[in-house]
């Protein structure tokens, strides 16, 4: 089966920036292997778009490929495939439902006033995340391997604070270092990780510091276990988890201000994530991820 891949780019937060995305919005009738194809041959993370079941209660369902994987959730995948959908005039209204192998989530698309970014023409989506959990700190035989994996020590370690797991669709491993030189000078042991991240029950090594605490601005870094490729430039399912885990800390608070977290100013690819927790009765049982995209070139036939 031809494929028509829309490549697009998610999070951006400057020249080259984003998480690269191709995009399939017409998947129906691809096997497993033509949409690994897919992401092997363009060496990311890519979304394919299906039509609901009859009487079924979703409007979409969004399945999510690596070069090495299936995913089951995919935060940009999804942000940016919904932008794509709107942007072509494939959705009927502003809010829609997606059946993703992780379970239900909503999306919401919101059109910017005065916006001039003729790229991004104005369209903002924010997806849904699920009651969060965060862990207790990782046992201290794998702090050593995981500062070592890193290439630094414990002194570098943000004071007070753990490394710890934390989750709403994927479980990350978030490590807090003392500033944000010193995680764009991070040069992992690559060939490590994998290992390590089976090891500690977590899909990725997650390193961040502060950027401005009264903003609520952080910096992040994202290592995979097994994708298929080293470092993402933007993560949006890692960077809720973090949400929850600056929540957890103390670092954050609870309110309608949008936590922001930028993420792959070391490979050159600038991002940033908008997340922002849900309540119900006073109590948080979720999140939206919030960001937008654009084009990166017209579609092409794989």
């Amino acid at each position: 089966m031809v494929a028509h891949v829309h490549l697009l780019r998610v999070f951006s937060a400057g020249p080259d920036g984003g998480n690269p995305l191709p995009v399939v919005l017409n998947a129906q009738g691809m096997s497993n292997a033509e949409m690994q194809a897919v992401a092997a041959s363009h060496k990311h993370e890519s979304g394919f778009v299906f039509p609901a079941l009859a009487d079924s209660h979703y409007d979409y369902e969004f399945r999510f490929w690596v070069p090495a994987h299936e995913m089951e959730m995919c935060g940009h995948a999804t942000i940016g495939t919904v932008w794509l959908m709107s942007k072509l005039g494939m959705l009927e209204r502003n809010q829609v439902r997606l059946l993703t192998k992780s379970g239900l989530i909503e999306a919401k698309v919101s059109h910017v006033p005065g916006d001039t970014d003729d790229t991004k023409d104005g369209v903002w989506v924010e997806i849904s995340q699920p009651a969060y959990t965060v862990m207790d700190r990782i046992e201290e035989d794998y702090i050593n391997e995981i500062v070592s994996v890193l290439g630094i020590s414990k002194d570098d370690l943000y004071p007070g604070l753990y490394i710890q797991n934390a989750a709403t669709s994927r479980v990350k491993t978030l490590v807090p270092l003392k500033s944000v030189s010193l995680l764009n000078s991070l040069e992992p042991q690559f060939s490590r990780i994998e290992a390590l991240c089976e090891k500690v029950d977590s899909t990725g090594l997650y390193p961040y510091a502060v950027s401005n605490l009264e903003l609520q601005e952080f910096e992040a870094r994202q290592f995979p276990r097994a994708s298929g490729y080293r470092e993402d430039a933007a993560t949006g399912i890692a960077a809720s988890a973090l949400a929850f885990g600056l929540l957890r800390n103390g670092q954050v608070h609870s309110t309608d201000r949008i936590v922001k977290i930028k993420q792959g100013s070391a490979m050159g690819h600038p991002s940033e994530i908008s997340v922002r927790f849900r309540k119900s009765g006073g109590d948080v049982n979720g999140c939206w991820i919030g960001g937008s995209a654009e084009f990166e070139t017209a579609e092409e036939p794989l």
